[in-house]
């Protein structure tokens, strides 16, 4: 992999996931208790073996700068590794990013000046794992220009990805971004490859479809323009994702809605999740704050029920359970629940406290949020719709703006 770097887009403002996003870029949302969305990818970077790095950022990207530089300083400069944040310049004109290819291309110079043979352009808000030392073997094996990471996805939910048609030797013949009516590839059960936003270029060959994007009236985007058009011209193979992930089930998540993230997290505290967080083989770095241990307090459960208690939960370091119950939740570090609280189906962040007899259900608490005591969440739709974002699946999004205002 000396020969390799890698790009990772963390520009995107995430729309979808407001208010979420409101104070934050989407790669730099937590997730799964102490994670930042973007923890995934860079982990893959390092158990692949890609020592350098450069994060594309753009909007919001206070608190994913400070995360990179306070959990991810772990590369050694003198060997020549990096991982570094890289906003834009206007090395090329006076525009931010208008694309993802765009974000590429204004980055030329900078890829330029390190010389690297190929060059991963990777998504930097998707959850999964991946060895991209593998592709890169595929890659080379196959003599291609451009190899595209792809998915099985169902029929159904094509139209919402980029749609890969491949012959039976996995050479890309056909793309197209989103299609209305994306067609099935087998006979026997409505089935699409998707990609997964993993490509690998060599240099040389992307350079000029940059270029020449660059100047013409487009979206500037990789799916939408680079691609198609390097499909006519190019060697472009799709590589059939190899989980690392050590389940049945291929496992690949852009949780960019609201819905979506919160049913990922659940999926963490389920018996058998479906994403295993747990496999020292292949870890997922982050930076963990200096918190004490998680702790849980009282035991008076024939007193009126004032009892420290979670169950089928993640609870992270910082936390205090203080004669509460909480259950199918997921507890970021530096949380305080309150005597008698009930908390479920939730998802909690960080510097959270949760004040006495309140009851929170199926709800995401921003950072910092403190709720008063007797706080009903949850329970009543026309009341939550009031005060906080309420979802019609029931999911209640709640911010310190909303307890301040």
């Amino acid at each position: 992999m000396r020969n390799v770097l890698a790009l990772i887009l963390a520009g995107g403002k995430g729309a979808r996931l407001s208010p979420l996003t409101l104070n934050r870029a989407k790669p730099a949302v937590p997730f799964g208790g102490h994670y930042r969305i973007i923890d995934f990818t860079l982990s893959n970077c390092l158990n692949s073996g890609i020592r350098k790095m450069a994060v594309l950022t753009q909007y919001k990207s206070l608190s994913l700068d400070r995360h990179l530089r306070m959990g991810w300083s772990v590369v050694n400069p003198e060997l020549g590794e990096f991982l570094i944040s890289v906003p834009p310049q206007q090395r090329v004109g006076q525009d931010w990013y208008r694309g993802t290819a765009d974000a590429v291309f204004q980055n030329l110079y900078f890829v330029q000046q390190e010389n690297p043979e190929h060059l991963f352009v990777l998504s930097g808000d998707h959850i999964y794992k991946m060895d991209y030392a593998e592709m890169l073997s595929y890659h080379e094996q196959n003599r291609a220009d451009v190899t595209l990471a792809t998915i099985e996805v169902d029929q159904p939910s094509a139209s919402r990805f980029g749609i890969v048609e491949m012959d039976e030797d996995h050479r890309v013949r056909g793309f197209e971004e989103k299609p209305k009516e994306p067609k099935s590839r087998l006979q026997t059960r409505p089935v699409c490859h998707a990609s997964m936003g993993v490509y690998l270029f060599n240099v040389k060959t992307m350079e000029n479809y940059l270029k020449g994007d660059a100047d013409r009236p487009t979206e500037h985007d990789f799916g939408r323009n680079i691609l198609p058009q390097m499909v006519k011209d190019t060697r472009v193979f799709g590589y059939e994702f190899m989980d690392k992930n050590k389940k049945t089930v291929n496992y690949w998540r852009d949780i960019g809605t609201l819905d979506a993230y919160w049913e990922a997290n659940m999926d963490l505290v389920s018996v058998e999740p479906l994403f295993n967080l747990y496999d020292q083989d292949w870890p997922v770095r982050t930076y963990h704050g200096q918190y004490p241990p998680a702790k849980f307090v009282f035991a008076q459960e024939s007193k009126g029920g004032r009892m420290g208690l979670a169950l089928d939960s993640i609870i992270c370091n910082g936390c205090i359970i203080s004669g509460a119950r909480v259950q199918r939740s997921v507890v970021s570090p530096n949380v305080r629940v309150e005597d008698y609280s009930f908390v479920e189906d939730s998802v909690i962040m960080e510097n959270v406290t949760i004040g006495r007899h309140c009851r929170i259900r199926k709800a995401i608490l921003d950072k910092d949020v403190h709720l008063p005591e007797k706080t009903e969440i949850g329970y009543d739709a026309e009341s939550d719709k009031k005060r906080f974002l309420a979802m019609e699946s029931g999911i209640v999004v709640v911010t310190k703006e909303m307890i301040t205002a």
